[in-house]
């Protein structure tokens, strides 16, 4: 029994709540860790940012994608263990500027697999495959793209320059992440972002975003002010108030300094207005006297010397990525160009002129055969 016996330090340390300087939070309602402003401020911002990288995604990939209304809930790193027991994507998201912090983004393996082989312009998806550094490096260069537009949607939101470090990928379950990832390190509760994507009928998925507790209330209190009300807020009245503000004072001319907004619903914030007048008048303009034009010199000896670059054209074509990878040592490349048909003559890369060709000694010519008009015309 004696070696079950807690020391006086110990019993110190369990009424003070301090041990390793984290609380024990064993059985705890959502409400409990964050209150529903803070849940609704989250749910917001990522309904803004990841609607802004639904938009880069679909870019990406041309083709149509879509990002549903997160839900926001609590969780920790035990219950998603047992939730999630096969392998995912992680991508580790860390703020350099604007926020402090880092957050991990979770997606389907197959989703991985999908999105790399339509950036390589694939037209049919091998999912049974196994995971490669191709993939992994072609999901961070996405969730790169994706997370710096949404950055720019933070960015306007919160009134400062927020941006990004190159997100990193791995392959792995709950369970290894415990022992490898620092967020998941921790028994402590998680904030757990859920998004549904869609990319038109071929990925019907989720993404799952993990944000540190600390991490999550430090972006609420960034955008909300330190003290937040906890009656329930609505967003959209709070950007209406924000937008109608703006309008007014720029119909007046008058400077605007926006920090937050709707006093009555617990948000300090403080719009200054300017009531200076400022004068209008309309323009004088000095007149000039007409002067007789005198000729000018249309000679171009001055610039007779300039060189200039005359590039020919033998034709075109267009590849995509996975055909130029399997280009080789004797590989045929097919151009847009018909036998006989006139090259395109180009000045500094402006088209001047059609030609064909021909043979002088043993080096290759081009007998100009139309000039184009346009190029006759000097300006």
């Amino acid at each position: 029994m004696a070696n079950d016996m807690l020391s006086q330090e110990e019993i110190d340390a369990l009424l003070k709540g301090d041990i390793n300087d984290e609380p024990i939070v064993e059985n705890y309602e959502d409400d409990q860790v964050l209150t529903d402003i803070e849940k609704d401020a989250l749910g917001e911002i990522g309904n803004i940012s990841m609607g802004t990288a639904a938009t880069t995604l679909s870019t990406l990939l041309n083709r149509k994608v879509s990002i549903t209304t997160p839900n926001v809930s609590i969780t920790t790193t035990d219950k998603l263990a047992e939730e999630y027991t096969i392998p995912f994507v992680a991508i580790d998201v860390s703020y350099k500027e604007g926020l402090e912090g880092s957050n991990f983004l979770i997606l389907n393996t197959n989703d991985v697999k999908i999105i790399t082989d339509i950036m390589m312009g694939k037209d049919t998806f091998d999912t049974e495959r196994e995971i490669s550094e191709l993939d992994l490096s072609a999901v961070s260069e996405a969730m790169n793209q994706m997370m710096g537009s949404a950055c720019t949607s933070l960015s306007e939101m919160f009134l400062k320059k927020i941006d990004i470090e190159p997100p990193k990928s791995m392959q792995i379950t709950f369970q290894e992440g415990k022992e490898i990832i620092e967020l998941l390190k921790t028994d402590l509760p998680i904030i757990k972002v859920s998004f549904k994507m869609v990319v038109e009928d071929i990925i019907n998925s989720s993404i799952m975003q993990l944000i540190p507790i600390e991490f999550g209330k430090s972006i609420v209190e960034a955008l909300m002010g330190s003290s937040v009300s906890e009656e329930a807020i609505d967003l959209d009245s709070i950007s209406a108030a924000l937008t109608d503000s703006i309008e007014t004072q720029a119909e007046k001319h008058a400077p605007i300094d926006v920090s937050t907004v709707d006093k009555d619903r617990g948000i300090n914030y403080n719009i200054s207005k300017s009531e200076e007048k400022v004068a209008v008048q309309k323009p004088v303009f000095q007149s000039f006297q007409e002067t007789s034009h005198e000729p000018f010199n249309t000679s171009i000896d001055l610039i007779g010397d300039i060189p200039i670059e005359i590039t020919v054209e033998l034709g075109r074509s267009h590849k995509k990525i996975s055909d130029i990878l399997e280009l080789g040592q004797g590989s045929v490349i097919e151009l847009d160009k018909l036998v006989g048909e006139p090259l395109n003559i180009y000045a500094n890369g402006r088209f001047i002129a059609k030609g064909e060709v021909v043979v002088i000694d043993d080096s290759f010519g081009v007998r100009v055969t139309e000039i184009d008009s346009s190029s006759k015309k000097i300006v």
